[in-house]
């Protein structure tokens, strides 16, 4: 069963191969473990050049800087100690090994340093998925959105709003409580106003802003229209890229295409469609059909090929004039 108190060790840094790799060891064991493997323990907050070698069998695995960082004053607000080796696989596997040897020592679980450093108070939750979001940015949205978080600007404005929130309840306590005496100044009612609707004016300003599954995962962007209509050869226009197949035969695309693209630094998933028609379609296609529909219900773009009027009900709806370069379309 795993414990808050054992002590955990883990590859920090990106996947091997690198230049670097860096091996964090947090918890009550993490001095001990960092002593155990270089037979030194160096100053705190120094760092230092030292032989990393298997305490079990005496061989060499590298030569590394080493870092310890007694808590509470560290990334996780525990013992921590870290080892910037060479980054190949060999070698941090090697000293992977050596770390697991050791009594009371295990390897981290996914996650496990953030939610150790929540637990002791060195970031907030929103701070967490901040630093989450951040590894996983991909466009340029994503990472300032991010940094943003993980930076505690989330958590520094919804401090900033309690604090207001409970300088206007104080206000209007005193405005109830002490409005008939003569040495208290009541708070005015219009002041009262003035501020609440300002506040809550920020609020929503900030909730009317994309949800942070929508930075991550993507703007959700589905072409639909009737069979033929161009969609494929408009996603491959917007991707740059031969993502769909394109063909004057109706009914080319039977499934549903994905294809996730930053555009401006903003991440967007545009998906392709089968073609809706009510009838004509057999069993395959019928398929493909039913799932445009569902990927209509789940957009938050849909760019409508067809005929005007004739698309889903959607007020996330765009119909767009398609094939206006085709000879048919303009002969019309």
């Amino acid at each position: 069963m795993l414990s808050a108190v054992d002590t955990i060790f883990a590859l920090s840094s990106g996947q091997p191969p690198a230049a670097i790799g860096i091996i964090r060891i947090s918890g009550p064991l993490a001095g001990q473990a960092l002593k155990a493997v270089t037979h030194d323990l160096p100053k705190p907050r120094v760092t230092v050049l030292r032989n990393i070698t298997n305490s079990v069998s005496g061989e060499l695995l590298d030569s590394a800087l080493c870092l310890w960082l007694p808590g509470p004053n560290s990334a996780t607000g525990e013992d921590l100690a870290e080892i910037h080796c060479h980054g190949g696989r060999a070698v941090i596997r090697a000293i992977e090994q050596a770390l697991e040897q050791l009594d009371g020592l295990r390897k981290a679980e996914p996650g496990e340093f953030t939610r150790r450093a929540f637990t002791h108070g060195k970031m907030d939750l929103a701070e967490s998925e901040g630093l989450s979001d951040l590894l996983f940015a991909e466009t340029e949205l994503q990472r300032k959105a991010a940094v943003r978080n993980a930076g505690g600007g989330l958590s520094r404005k919804i401090d900033d709003w309690q604090q207001r929130i409970l300088q206007l309840s104080a206000m209007v306590e005193a405005e109830l409580d002490f409005s008939d005496e003569d040495d208290v100044a009541p708070a005015q009612a219009e002041t009262l106003q003035r501020l609440a609707i300002a506040l809550a004016e920020e609020i929503r300003e900030l909730l009317k802003r994309p949800r942070a599954e929508k930075l991550r995962d993507g703007i959700r962007v589905v072409l639909g229209g009737p069979p033929n209509s161009g969609k494929s050869t408009l996603l491959n226009a917007l991707v740059e890229r031969e993502a769909a197949i394109v063909s004057d035969i109706a009914g080319t695309t039977r499934d549903v295409i994905e294809v996730p693209i930053g555009l401006g630094g903003i991440p967007f998933l545009f998906i392709d469609t089968a073609g809706v028609r009510d009838s004509g379609a057999e069993t395959i296609e019928k398929i493909g059909i039913e799932r445009a529909h569902e990927q209509f219900a789940a957009a938050d773009i849909i760019l409508w090929l067809g005929d005007e009027g004739q698309g889903p009900d959607s007020e996330n709806l765009v119909e767009v004039s398609s094939r206006s370069d085709h000879p048919e379309h303009i002969a019309k």
